[in-house]
């Protein structure tokens, strides 16, 4: 791909924009339709377009094996992580409103029940989109190098 010039330099103007569109459907995904596995299928997605236009080599360099093996593991640490907090607070694994505790119970008790929902919704979905994005980086990288040897 070396020699397409206008392959490389339309991805390069594009792949940004990717990006922060995956982390708007992330951001957006408890109140509309999208979230984590979405999001993080986009930037996977930016990532393998990046890999295709500009070689393997520099894609690797952007995203080496130790950096996709991080993100794995903390994607799913982020996830089982907020469940773990919510058993702790007092609730079952993965029941936000345990985060509102005595709030609750108070004056304010909708508008606290509603934050720790959302606030827990918000880190699952973080959590899933890195993860998502990296399990497809890593299968994409395994998968291109067996097919070079």
């Amino acid at each position: 791909m070396k020699e397409h010039i206008v392959i490389r330099t339309v991805s390069r103007l594009l792949i940004p924009f990717i990006q922060l569109f995956a982390l708007y459907v992330i951001a957006h995904g408890d109140i509309s339709p999208g979230g984590g596995f979405q999001g993080g299928v986009i930037i996977g997605a930016s990532v393998i377009l990046y890999v295709i236009s500009f070689g393997m080599e520099d894609g690797r360099r952007r995203v080496s094996e130790s950096i996709s093996d991080f993100m794995n593991s903390a994607g799913v640490f982020l996830f089982a992580g907020i469940g773990v907090l919510c058993i702790l607070a007092g609730g079952a694994y993965l029941e936000y409103t345990a985060f509102a505790g005595k709030a609750a119970h108070g004056e304010h008790a909708e508008h606290a029940l509603h934050l720790a929902s959302h606030l827990g919704i918000y880190g699952i979905e973080i959590g899933v989109g890195i993860t998502v994005a990296a399990v497809m980086m890593t299968i994409f990288f395994e998968t291109a190098r067996h097919e070079d040897d």
